[in-house]
């Protein structure tokens, strides 16, 4: 296959788009960039953006594996114009056209059985050259067709030549027709092909633009075999590079390569920092990183689509994810947040303290984490590292901080740091010999949102209590 830079301006007739996952049991990460950008381009240029489920392999396209799907492309806010349509209600359009097809002369019965066919595969195989169909039974006479034998329809694949596409991603890319294969239309049992019925619907749901992983490149080549055979407009194409792992290699699940459900529960990454980090591989403006989905819609072109795979990076996934929570509404991260905690999170005492939680966690397990604190029942669990720090100089310590604070009318971050640094001078010790033991005892871990946060967070009656169940006894009555 040869290629060369170039591309085709965009049609005159209005944008139609089409995504066309297979369900699989969850929408893949590269599947849905494939998404993002087919719906962005129909939105950039005003026109549609269809969805298309490819429903054909009855055992695998089950109504959860598909509501999996819809729920992700919802959930990453992708909303297509229009029904959904599911491949597997046209297959009697199918075979019509695979019949129109036969009837006119460009498609033929081959009767080549399995055995055959694979008896040449394998003389292809030991002569070491490419194994091409070609098969006896494509100018046959329709008089000598047996009777009673099982068939498939083939294409008349051109055989001089070359097919050339004008790829908007790939430029002009060509390949000789003599490495074209007469492909199955109908299979034995009279059902279509995907590669039938991948044309038929495009053309019937009217679709100007095919926005697909560059892996398809070589269907479309044999799918413009169809679409000239039955006279059809040829659509522009755009075969867009595939992702790799963030060290040059295929997309696995060790790169991430999951579904997107499993970013959103799994992960926790929020939905808008999902969407600006597909956009962003492969695709680029200039040196911005971040897009709204107006920006994204505004903005996005094909031409900005560049010709090399692009590298997932999950630190940069969750630098990204961590910004958005930044961004995001206290209420609905507060929301978010209760849902991974449990019954017992109070979402107004959660929403009051996201100003202070959001600043340092990158994905909403962390941020959970964070605030975790905040509903544990006394006496606390303490890591194994806040448990060391807790030494009989620390609970000492703890007994004294207990006793300020005890007569601490205002409770504020900036009056409870103002006494503790005096208290602190006094010792002649640093305000982290106090925080660091307060900080245990408040929250049972080694980090935490800032430690006068902390104590405003939880209120004086409850870190009172924390604190004494931690301090040396005798000092204090422990409340539990």
């Amino acid at each position: 296959m040869a290629s060369d830079s170039g591309s085709t301006a965009t049609a005159e007739r209005p944008v139609v788009t089409r995504f066309a996952p297979s369900p699989t049991g969850f929408l893949h990460i590269g599947n849905a960039r494939t998404g993002l950008f087919s719906w962005l381009y129909a939105r950039h240029h005003g026109g549609k953006a269809l969805l298309r489920i490819e429903d054909t392999d009855k055992a695998r396209s089950t109504k959860e594996a598909i509501d999996v799907i819809l729920d992700g492309l919802d959930w990453l806010g992708l909303t297509f114009d229009g029904h959904t349509y599911y491949q597997s209600q046209f297959e009697a359009r199918h075979a019509e056209i695979a019949n129109e097809l036969l009837a006119s002369g460009a498609a033929y019965r081959c009767y080549l059985t399995q055995e055959e066919l694979s008896a040449r595969r394998e003389k292809a195989r030991e002569e070491r050259k490419p194994f091409h169909i070609r098969s006896e039974w494509r100018d046959a006479d329709p008089a000598d067709w047996p009777e009673g034998q099982g068939y498939v329809v083939r294409i008349k694949a051109p055989r001089e030549g070359e097919t050339v596409i004008n790829d908007l991603v790939q430029g002009r890319v060509a390949v000789k027709n003599s490495e074209l294969d007469d492909f199955v239309l109908l299979r034995s049992d009279g059902t279509p092909t995907y590669m039938l019925a991948v044309v038929v619907d495009d053309h019937d749901m009217g679709v100007t633009h095919i926005i697909r992983g560059d892996d398809h490149l070589n269907n479309a080549f044999r799918q413009l075999a169809i679409i000239r055979a039955m006279g059809w407009p040829e659509p522009e194409y755009a075969h867009i590079p595939l992702i790799h792992g963030n060290d040059g290699a295929k997309l696995s699940k060790r790169h991430g390569a999951l579904g997107v459900d499993a970013y959103r529960d799994e992960l926790g990454i929020l939905p808008e920092a999902l969407f600006n980090y597909l956009l962003r591989l492969g695709w680029g403006h200039g040196d911005r990183e971040e897009f709204s989905k107006e920006d994204a819609i505004a903005l996005f072109d094909i031409a900005g689509v560049g010709k090399s795979p692009s590298r997932f990076d999950m630190k940069k996934l969750l630098n990204l994810n961590g910004h958005y929570i930044r961004e995001a509404d206290d209420r609905r991260l507060a929301e978010l947040v209760a849902d991974r905690i449990g019954p017992k999170a109070d979402r107004e005492l959660l929403t009051s303290a996201m100003p202070v939680l959001k600043t340092r966690a990158r994905d909403m397990i962390e941020l959970a984490d964070g605030a975790a604190f905040l509903f544990k029942q006394r006496p606390l669990d303490l890591t194994d590292q806040a448990q060391a720090l807790l030494d009989d100089q620390a609970r000492g310590l703890l007994a004294q901080i207990s006793a300020l604070l005890a007569d601490q009318k205002d409770w504020t971050t900036s009056t409870l740091e103002a006494s503790l640094k005096t208290m602190g001078e006094t010792l002649g010790l640093g305000l982290g010999k106090l925080a660091q033991p307060l900080r245990a005892a408040l929250t049972g871990q080694t980090t935490s949102p800032g430690i006068f946060d902390v104590l405003v967070l939880l209120g004086k009656d409850e870190s009172l209590a924390r604190i004494d169940a931690q301090a040396t006894p005798g000092s204090r009555t422990a409340e539990t």
